[in-house]
């Protein structure tokens, strides 16, 4: 085991880090934090969940600090990542260990109102974290430069180049400092992610911890055989109805939305995220399901990546994903750094062969199980059972007011006034925030 203060981080960070109970390096952690502090390029591989977010991101905070002052607009540290809940991650993870060292961190992403991007970047910004589409429109308004960035991060490259966003990736490379250190962290290394290694990345030491394969090992993986369509809408109402964490997957937007009203019209407490939600509406689906008020979290594969959730213990493949390497990363959700976790795959009669052949491609075994939304077999393996069938109202939406007795017009301004709480609503008011501090243990695993 090796400790941060082994890794020669500067004495704030690693008093910041002991005061959250995180003292311990994790592999990948302990490998790249040397040669990023060293000023060297970096081209770190491993699965989601690995702990990359300290490995480029405390390097970078501490070779920042050592290294002048920013100006409004004009960051010197950017790290750019795939979607808005990574963003808000990475943000998150590295806000208090910057705070020490006197630095501001800013995470700038689509889906929100421009404007406020604007005047956050009128205040020096030293770290911006931000997904590409944002960043550019941002330059394009001539709102920020990158001509002063010395260190940037590429997080979940692949899943950039799988999102088709290579193209503003190298547009936003080439506006950096050809001589600034280049930090690249991918789940793999092929294909398109190669090509931005080459271009970019000069004399890169390569460390790899597992690759994404070797993930699915702490899972159990079955087929579920449901013969048609209404007998495995049935058996995804029973299956959402457990207890624990569930996160269930969907090929579209409409499948997403569909899916939780037909979950809530049974008494399942559901909210889903695609990339037609807005922010907040997103922020605050991920908050209720981080903290356990909201057990199912219904998603396209926009969730695939980059949310750290902990406790996920089943993750349901309601539609199989197109291909095999969505497979591995929607699997990802659970069984997070060497916990445990089911992962479930629905398959429709004429969907079998396809499957099959999916499964062959990701390397991945699974026993196929025919169920219904009855069976032992289902109950065992998911902890399906019968959902309450009292309809919850969609989210946001207040619970129907109950009827009130005629009292003569005689007011009662205490009880009048009174409004039910809503169900897993707080007395606080929630921060989004799913706890991303926690490293304690190996078993906790990295939360980045």
């Amino acid at each position: 085991m090796t400790t941060f203060l082994e890794l020669k981080l500067p004495d704030e960070i690693v008093r910041e880090l002991r005061s959250q109970g995180i003292t311990e390096a994790f592999p990948i952690q302990e490998a790249a934090i040397p040669d990023a502090l060293a000023g060297k390029d970096v081209l770190g591989r491993g699965p989601t969940g690995s702990g990359k977010t300290f490995t480029f991101g405390l390097p970078m905070i501490t070779r920042l600090a050592r290294s002048g002052a920013s100006k409004p607009g004009r960051p010197r540290g950017l790290v750019l990542v795939p979607t808005r809940e990574l963003a808000a991650q990475v943000r998150e993870r590295l806000d208090d260990p910057a705070r020490v060292m006197g630095l501001r961190v800013l995470e700038v992403v689509g889906g929100v109102n421009i404007n406020r991007n604007i005047t956050a970047l009128a205040t020096p910004v030293d770290i911006l974290v931000a997904t590409p589409g944002r960043a550019q429109d941002l330059i394009n308004q001539k709102k920020l430069s990158l001509a002063d960035v010395s260190v940037t991060a590429l997080d979940e490259a692949d899943q950039m180049a799988d999102m088709g966003f290579l193209p503003q990736v190298k547009k936003l490379m080439d506006l950096t400092p050809k001589n600034g250190q280049r930090l690249l962290f991918s789940a793999t290394l092929d294909g398109d992610v190669s090509k931005l290694v080459d271009r970019y990345l000069h004399n890169p030491i390569t460390h790899s911890t597992a690759p994404v394969q070797a993930a699915v090992d702490t899972m159990e993986h079955y087929r579920l055989l449901v013969g048609g369509r209404d007998p495995r809408n049935s058996v995804v109402l029973s299956i959402a109805a457990r207890e624990g964490k569930t996160i269930m997957f969907m090929r579209t937007k409409h499948g997403v939305d569909r899916q939780v009203k037909k979950l809530r019209r049974v008494g399942v407490n559901a909210v889903g995220i695609h990339g037609d939600k807005g922010q907040s509406t997103r922020t605050n689906a991920l908050a209720g399901f981080a903290d356990g008020s909201i057990p199912v979290l219904v998603a396209t594969d926009i969730a695939a990546r980059g949310i750290d959730v902990d406790d996920v213990s089943l993750v349901v493949h309601v539609d199989p994903p197109a291909e095999h390497k969505a497979y591995l990363h929607r699997a990802g959700r659970t069984a997070r750094a060497g916990t445990s976790g089911t992962v479930v795959t629905l398959v429709m009669d004429e969907q079998i062969k396809e499957v099959r052949e999916l499964f062959q491609k990701a390397g991945v075994t699974a026993a196929e199980v025919k169920v219904n939304e009855n069976s032992p077999e289902l109950a065992k393996i998911t902890g399906a059972r019968r959902p309450s069938g009292v309809a919850l109202p969609a989210p946001g939406q207040q619970q129907p007011k109950r009827e009130q007795k005629n009292t003569h017009n005689r007011s009662d301004s205490r009880g009048s006034s009174r409004n039910p709480r809503r169900r897993g609503q707080s007395g606080s008011r929630s921060t989004g925030r799913s706890n991303p501090r926690r490293q304690t243990s190996r078993k906790d695993g990295p939360k980045s």
